[in-house]
């Protein structure tokens, strides 16, 4: 579909919970050269892949304002967390170099 991405009803639903989260605790977008951290606790032990959660929490994140672009990202982390009744997504975003955007 060219440029444009499609999302389905529930990747709709959770990039919404994503800025939603990011709008309440008044994240101010960085600049520069980030590194996230991503810590994915999944509700039960089922098997998941990690990678499936990248894409839309990185693109929801910058929806959200917390960074301009995903390519500011030079550092990606990913790793399961504990099993957390609900599931949720811890994430931390550094600035790697602040003097130098």
């Amino acid at each position: 579909m060219g440029s444009r991405t499609v999302l389905s009803r529930e990747g709709r639903r959770y990039r919404a919970s994503v800025c939603a989260a990011l709008a309440v605790r008044r994240v101010v977008r960085m600049n520069g050269r980030l590194e996230v951290r991503v810590t994915v606790c999944p509700p039960d032990n089922r098997r998941r892949d990690l990678d499936n959660v990248q894409k839309a929490l990185l693109d929801a994140l910058a929806k959200g304002g917390a960074y301009r672009d995903d390519s500011q990202i030079d550092r990606l982390v990913v790793e399961r967390g504990p099993v957390t009744p609900g599931g949720k997504v811890l994430v931390e975003i550094t600035q790697l170099n602040p003097h130098n955007p």
